[in-house]
């Protein structure tokens, strides 16, 4: 399947010796991955707000490091930097006031991280904005965001792929996959997060979905799923059977529609992200 690409989301994990790694000391695990997957999901990048004035973005030694560590037809799903992604400041207690974030869509801070991530350019399969649920107060309705967007994603470089996720179930619906398809951006599906099933989504607005996707397998709560692996990502512990079967049926629909998809999965969605995608590719067809 040309159109298919399927991948964790992240990769180092010693539990994975003998699924993925063998059990060399010196070890680089994404060269030995790529060896298994032609794509993994970097989130660490996304992490980069750390206070009003300090900012982290990817280092030029860890992109050629990552670069320099997998084939050339290997491809990396990126998360873009909270920095830009957040409208306010995370809150240490619910009764703190927002604090604005003057970063929220900074066009330079953009140009900043695509420049810093110069040595895996021919390598990004995707850049993906992970918004985090929305209120009121955050942002005043679903067409103030879609105006926001559609201004920020016009001034980006359309060298590249760019995906959206969003945490506000409301949003979903005809007028934003239409947004999305106008604009020419693609919809990141989320199973996990208690965000509605992305089956039901799916099933709603196929038509709507553009020629690129990206589907996160995570789960929907980590706790529970830490407790039980006690950080052990070996087994599979939380089973979804029935998830799967609707998961081999979609990506079918999706093939059939010329859809190019990467599917990333979690480690939290049923314990151990590489034997959930050997439980996937073999019921693809």
């Amino acid at each position: 399947m040309s159109g298919l690409k399927i991948g964790t989301c992240s990769w180092k994990y010693d539990s994975w010796r003998n699924i993925v790694y063998s059990d060399k000391s010196n070890l680089n695990f994404l060269e030995e991955y790529s060896k298994k997957y032609k794509t993994v999901e970097i989130d660490q990048w996304f992490w980069s707000l750390h206070g009003l004035d300090k900012i982290t973005l990817p280092k030029n030694d860890v992109v050629e490091e990552y670069t320099g560590s997998v084939p050339a037809d290997f491809k990396f799903t990126i998360k873009a930097p909270n920095s830009i992604t957040l409208t306010h400041f995370y809150k240490k207690s619910k009764f703190d006031a927002l604090i604005e974030n003057p970063h929220f869509l900074s066009l330079e801070l953009m140009e900043a991280f695509i420049e810093n991530l110069k040595p895996m350019h021919n390598q990004i399969g995707m850049i993906m904005f992970q918004f985090e649920y929305l209120n009121k107060e955050k942002m005043p309705s679903q067409i103030d965001f879609q105006i926001l967007m559609e201004d920020f994603f016009s001034k980006l470089d359309r060298r590249f792929i760019y995906g959206i996720e969003i945490r506000n179930p409301n949003y979903l619906n005809k007028a934003y996959f239409e947004f999305l398809n106008n604009n020419d951006i693609s919809h990141v599906f989320i199973q996990g997060y208690y965000m509605p099933s992305i089956f039901e989504i799916f099933h709603k607005f196929s038509d709507l979905i553009n020629k690129h996707t990206a589907i996160r397998l995570i789960g929907p709560d980590r706790k529970i799923i830490e407790k039980l692996t006690g950080n052990d990502w070996s087994r599979i512990l939380l089973p979804k059977d029935d998830e799967i079967e609707k998961l081999i049926d979609m990506i079918s629909k999706l093939i059939h529609k010329e859809v190019d998809i990467y599917l990333n999965v979690n480690n939290h969605y049923e314990g151990t992200a590489p034997l959930t995608i050997e439980r996937i590719t073999n019921k693809l067809p």
